[in-house]
């Protein structure tokens, strides 16, 4: 007989809440040391993703539109990477906040998972960046990627800080409706489909993703130090880190996981208190009834 394993169709919505709140409690409970090791792979991962967006951004016959968008399209290959090789990032964790709401894990477990992934995706972006660097790559094109890069972090770092927190929010609703649609998938095309068109998108609009900035920021005081062109400084490296970390908290965990919490869990928990339970028959009414079903 088929089941519903070995189905075509994509989950529901009412489904796909239930799966993430189950994933949710074990990413919160998955021992220290491969939460780390997925965490430094999802912060690679997104740099990966990063280094193509700059490439495209690189060439300057490219209008804005077609440079955004198709910078957009490569980009997203971090988060298919992320959501099919499988690894831990921290924009997507956001959505632990469900599981948090329907009290499966406590704060500590959270936070905790919320620090770790971080910090590790933080290495793994920033150790691509050195290692990207160190290869060359900055000089193609006769240095356009570098010129690039640079060109990209500056507008970062300059950006007013209500504006960089309000790119974070609206970044991470999107990428946090990617990693929501791709739980609805059952194959790897379904996933990447999934992902890629929100991913597209905000990277399109020039939303602010946390984890892509941890490379292409340090990948631009890298080659600024190198070729004695200060610019880009650690203090608004870190600066963009703290507010779009910040943005894309209240992105993700409120606006989609909070939001999804209130509509699929804690409307069906209303629901269910809200049924009347049958009432228990009295001891004589019970042996009246087991006479009667005898007869």
């Amino acid at each position: 007989m088929p089941t519903d394993l070995h189905g075509f169709d994509a989950y529901a919505p009412a489904e796909i809440a239930r799966r993430v709140e189950m994933v949710g409690v074990a990413k919160a409970r998955m021992p220290t040391l491969p939460l780390l090791m997925l965490g430094v792979l999802a912060g690679a991962f997104i740099g990966l993703g990063s280094m193509l967006f700059v490439i495209v951004r690189a060439d300057a016959t490219l209008g804005l539109a077609a440079s955004q968008l198709v910078g957009g399209l490569v980009f997203s290959l971090g988060l298919v990477l992320v959501t099919v090789a499988g690894a831990e990032l921290f924009t997507g964790n956001n959505l632990l906040a469900m599981a948090w709401a329907d009290g499966r894990i406590g704060t500590p477990e959270v936070l905790r998972n919320w620090v770790l992934v971080c910090g590790a995706n933080f290495v793994g972006a920033a150790g691509l960046a050195l290692v990207v660097f160190a290869s060359g790559h900055t000089a193609m094109g006769g240095g356009a990627v570098g010129r690039a890069v640079l060109r990209i972090a500056l507008a970062k770092q300059q950006l007013p800080l209500h504006e960089a927190f309000l790119r974070g929010v609206l970044c991470n609703v999107l990428v946090c409706m990617a990693v929501w649609m791709a739980m609805a998938g059952r194959s790897v095309v379904d996933k990447a489909l999934a992902v890629i068109f929100p991913v597209t998108a905000f990277v399109a609009a020039g939303f602010e993703h946390s984890i892509a900035n941890m490379y292409l920021m340090p990948l631009a005081w890298l080659v600024q130090e190198a070729n004695a062109t200060p610019a880009v400084t650690l203090t608004g490296i870190f600066t963009n880190l703290a507010v779009v970390i910040a943005g894309n908290l209240v992105g993700g965990s409120v606006l989609v996981g909070l939001v999804y919490h209130v509509i699929y869990r804690r409307a069906a928990e209303v629901q269910g208190a809200g049924s009347a339970p049958t009432p228990a028959l009295p001891r004589r009414g019970r042996e009246e009834e087991k006479e009667a079903s005898a007869k």
